[in-house]
């Protein structure tokens, strides 16, 4: 027997933003330390191989995937963009960062989340 509570569009409206809010949340919390210490970071992505001015350009890009793709997940009418940003992020950060060398749990969560993303990225919209 199907549960009523997720029959309610009220209920599920709720849950669908707390979702959002909570896969969103990760990202939300790197902004501060991105732009605070964006010698450092940029030092950091230097040290795998990416030259300093294009280190640069991808942290400014990655900062504002991380900002506009929380924000459009979050509180856009369509959030199809948001998580086009956050992938955008994401995918190319696992990459770069955990799996050369290979750092199992990072991946394993990082991919936790992107199959999130791709759930609401290809979802119908109501």
């Amino acid at each position: 027997m199907k549960s009523s509570i997720f029959k309610n569009k009220g209920i599920n409206t709720f849950f669908d933003f707390f979702a959002r809010v909570a896969i969103s949340s990760i990202f939300i919390s790197a902004i501060p330390g991105k732009i605070t210490g964006f010698e450092k970071t940029v030092e950091y992505l230097s040290s795998k191989g990416i030259p300093d001015p294009i280190a640069s350009i991808l942290l400014v890009g990655a900062i504002i995937c991380l900002s506009l793709g929380s924000g459009f997940f979050i509180f856009g009418r369509n959030q199809k963009i948001g998580s086009a940003f956050l992938l955008l992020f994401l995918i190319p950060t696992t990459i770069i960062f955990h799996v050369f060398p290979f750092h199992q749990r990072a991946v394993l969560m990082n991919l936790g989340l992107i199959g999130g993303l791709l759930i609401t990225a290809l979802r119908e919209q109501e």
